[in-house]
């Protein structure tokens, strides 16, 4: 039976897992980069260890590191949560042939079901409706051109090794799609480690409906119910509620045993989520599977008694499903997830230093969160700060709690999301009196109302960690101090064993003009779209920038020749001048 588990990742889903195993009865290991090295997840775990880097890239993607925590810290199983190396069929093997146990599904699977085109002939298999796609990933634009002009727009291009909404472009023109698959296979690269994607067909304002599942050893697979994520921007949810409503029960029901079907022939052990999206005319075509615990799963708990954390505890440890019928629901549940963006801007990330964090309660209220008053949110992983989950009798209540949390949610210091969840509670189309008329592209389009833009937050300041060692009874241990710490001691000089290294340099912000191309984020440049010298045209994009796992495109104020004061590569503030048309 599993004693000790090491928690691969960081942020709310690491204190959600933490958690649930002092819930269940075992201990809990804490991982961390050095930016992380006071955050919550750290303080929530039984024990803590650094993964001695800033990047996603040297800290939670190396599986080495992790794996070598796990040993010295006497893991002898390994939670990965959602997102970087969640669906990564080589960190589950790695963790097998290690001698761990893997809270997960079976490498096999992860392989099956995370190709998304091997998951679509899967679903082909049992029956499950599809819309067209390409066999196999694609090789290059040509084809993606193809392939739309063959099946027609919108196309999804989708990176094949992936989910949550990276890696995933809809081309509405066929003038966008060369840009919009380039795109889309630098966001998979840098996300999941793999750039392949492959095309389908996109259904024109869908609605996003999924199914959670549970399967055990012993072979059998439960469906605990749908979930509607329907409100998205740049493909990702915002906000999620169970069970998904206004569905016709036969849909529900197709649903429900195309979901089960695709997970038993896969022969899927663990929990997971099969999504589908719904057409205007009651079109339903599968999505994908995510082979993880899903962010929006607290609305599923909610809605059966199910603790899917340590359910997945159960079933690694060879226990079988607490339940083996699909439960009716108790009530209706709805998540908003608290980002760290500013809607006024475009839903634009903003790093930055948390000065309140006061939580909503009472009835029905439950907050997952990752950080408190005075973290430092970082422009180096997401934006999700928290995940405010309301539960009714019915979806009235539901909605009606969620007004009165939300209005007491205070966020101070980094701007949020709170603005939009707020306006669309107000919103017809999403409380259904007149019917339910959100679609996955429905901010983009259909909502018009102005969000106001919220004040621009310093940027965030990463205390870098000095490192030296210690011996304690002989051993040598790795001491990490803040370096704040160390520089504010009076009359103390940094032994040079313990000088940090000098941080990345940051474009620092100027006075823009009119002609100035500035940057709206702090993050990094990615790439310049236009050389230097080069005439261009009012609007025209001539550089993408990217935080905290988003690509943003930047365009020419003005008509006239581009002149870059940036390189590519460079860290820079909001408000940082890149360049200039003169």
């Amino acid at each position: 039976m599993i004693t000790k588990v090491l928690i691969a990742n960081r942020g709310e889903i690491a204190v959600r897992i933490a958690r649930a195993c002092a819930d269940y009865g075992v201990k809990s290991v804490a991982v961390y980069a050095d930016g992380d090295a006071d955050a919550l997840h750290v303080r929530m775990a039984d024990e803590a260890w650094g993964l001695q880097g800033e990047r996603a890239a040297d800290t939670y993607l190396r599986i080495d590191k992790l794996l070598d925590i796990a040993r010295r810290s006497g893991a002898d199983a390994v939670h990965p949560g959602y997102g970087f190396l969640s669906e990564r069929a080589e960190f589950a093997r790695a963790v097998i042939e290690a001698g761990l146990v893997w809270i997960g599904p079976r490498p096999e699977t992860i392989e099956a079901l995370g190709d998304k085109v091997a998951a679509r002939r899967i679903a082909q298999q049992v029956g499950a409706p599809l819309v067209a796609g390409t066999p196999e990933p694609v090789k290059d634009a040509a084809e993606v051109l193809a392939f739309a002009e063959q099946h027609g727009l919108p196309i999804a291009i989708k990176a094949a090794f992936g989910g949550g909404g990276r890696g995933l472009k809809v081309a509405w023109r066929m003038d966008e799609v060369a840009e919009l698959y380039e795109s889309a296979v630098r966001e998979a690269t840098a996300a999941f480690g793999r750039g392949e994607c492959f095309v389908e067909q996109f259904l024109d304002r869908p609605r996003h409906v999924e199914a959670q599942v549970l399967a055990d050893t012993q072979g059998h697979v439960v469906v605990l119910g749908t979930r509607d994520c329907s409100l998205q921007r740049r493909n990702q949810k915002l906000v999620e509620e169970a069970p998904a409503p206004f569905l016709e029960e036969a849909q529900r029901q197709r649903i429900h045993e195309a979901a089960r079907a695709i997970c038993a022939e896969a022969g899927y052990v663990g929990a997971g989520t099969v999504e589908f999206l719904l057409a205007r005319d009651g079109q339903i075509s599968f999505l994908e599977v995510n082979t993880r615990l899903q962010v929006e799963h607290p609305v599923t708990e909610e809605t059966t008694g199910i603790d899917l954390v340590v359910e997945q505890l159960r079933i690694a440890d060879g226990l079988p499903l607490t339940l083996r019928e699909t439960p009716a629901p108790r009530g209706h549940s709805i998540e908003f997830r608290i980002n760290a963006e500013d809607p006024g801007r475009g839903y634009l990330p903003t790093p930055g230093t948390i000065a309140a964090f006061e939580v909503p309660g009472g009835p029905g209220v439950r907050v997952d969160s990752g950080v408190c008053a005075g973290a430092s949110v970082s422009g180096l992983f997401d934006s999700m700060l928290a995940k405010l989950v309301v539960t009714g009798a019915t979806r009235e209540q539901a909605l009606a709690r969620a007004r009165r949390a939300l209005a007491e949610f205070r966020i101070e210091g980094v701007a949020s999301v709170l603005p939009f969840h707020r306006a669309v509670l107000q919103d017809r189309d999403f409380s259904g009196e007149e019917g339910f008329h959100v679609h996955t592209r429905w901010i983009e389009t259909v909502f018009a109302q102005r969000m106001p833009i919220a004040p621009r937050p310093a940027p965030a300041q990463d205390v870098p960690l000095v490192r030296s060692f210690i011996e304690v009874d002989g051993r040598r241990v790795s001491l990490g101090l803040p370096a704040s710490l160390l520089a504010a001691s009076p009359g103390t000089a940094l032994v040079p064993a313990l000088v940090p290294h000098a941080p990345a340099p940051v474009a620092a912000a100027a006075q823009p003009g009119t002609n100035h191309i500035v940057a709206p984020i702090a993050g990094s440049l990615l790439a310049w779209r236009v050389a230097a010298g080069d005439t261009v045209q009012a609007g025209d994009v001539v550089a993408v920038m990217e935080a905290m796992k988003m690509e943003t495109t930047m365009t020419a104020p003005v008509a006239g020749v581009l002149q870059h004061a940036v390189a590519a590569g460079q860290t820079v503030s909001a408000g940082a001048v890149l360049g200039s048309v003169g």
